[in-house]
């Protein structure tokens, strides 16, 4: 895995944990009883974003280094996620290694 592909995975799983982590302990102006004129009583009152910005990368950093791993180990292959058998077989090396 390069360094530019590394960033972005880091990226993308940092952005849907943070959208997955927002809604969790959301208090709406509603819930609060302090609804400010010419907004719904759905809209956020007390929010926590740095708490949950910090939450976010933990996580983040915790599944980006789990699939970092698989990835480059190589315990998990391409060929082991092949459920239809659309795959050839691997070309084995004069060596006796595999591609």
């Amino acid at each position: 895995m390069g360094i530019t592909s590394a960033i972005v995975l880091y990226a993308v799983l940092w952005f849907v944990t943070f959208l997955t982590i927002i809604p969790f302990g959301l208090k709406t102006q509603g819930d609060v009883g302090d609804i400010f004129p010419g907004t719904q009583s759905g809209a956020m009152a007390e929010h926590g974003l740095k708490k949950k910005a910090k939450i976010t990368t933990a996580i983040a950093a915790v599944i980006w280094g789990i699939i970092f791993y698989v990835v480059t180990s190589g315990s998990i292959t391409i060929r082991d996620i092949d459920m239809f058998n659309r795959m050839a077989p691997a070309v084995s090396e004069p060596d006796g290694t595999d591609g």
